[in-house]
């Protein structure tokens, strides 16, 4: 059984899973509080689940430290993210990427052993279940453009405006988001 509930953030609402023991198993922004269920239908496909803010609320807790510039690691957060070997792989190096820092698809390949797979890398740090505690959008395209993410390039932007780690723009527009209560 996994428990499910939603919190609001600066940057929007937020979806939050976690098991029976209470590690964390998705985490991911949604448009809006009533695509939770929909959400839940595409990501957490076959699971018996059930609402409970309650299970929910040390990650809501911890995601509100996150923003106010209170918490830079989720080291003591228990995760439990589905995945192939090598996703699990790339997932746990995501979370090697301190905070206040980016690297390259390139880089991240060659941490994990694999430097001729970026594309790889790439499509496993896309399949990320679990947003910001397992910082996919610290990594960034080699000429330091901000590439793909899956809750859009305005959040990946301004997840990187907080941590103090956007990088400058080469020719590209950087996408921008209204952040109330992080600037």
């Amino acid at each position: 059984m996994l428990r499910y509930g939603t919190f609001e953030t600066p940057l929007g609402p937020m979806v939050a899973v976690v098991d029976g023991a209470g590690a964390l198993t998705h985490l991911d922004f949604l448009e809006d509080v009533a695509d939770a269920e929909a959400w839940l239908a595409r990501n957490a496909r076959g699971a018996k689940l059930r609402r409970g803010r309650g299970a929910i609320g040390p990650i809501a807790a911890a995601m509100d430290e996150y923003f106010t510039g209170h918490r830079h690691d989720f080291a003591d957060v228990a995760l439990a993210a589905r995945g192939t070997p090598f996703q699990k792989q790339v997932w746990d190096e995501l979370c090697r990427i301190p905070y206040g820092t980016t690297i390259s698809y390139g880089e991240l390949a060659v941490r994990i052993g694999r430097p001729s797979a970026s594309r790889a890398v790439g499509r496993a740090n896309g399949t990320n279940p679990i947003a910001v505690v397992v910082p996919c959008h610290r990594v960034i395209g080699s000429t330091g453009d901000l590439t793909g993410y899956a809750g859009g390039l305005a959040i990946k932007a301004a997840l990187l405006a907080l941590e103090g780690a956007l990088p400058e723009p080469r020719g590209g527009i950087v996408p921008t988001l209204p952040m109330p209560g992080l600037v």
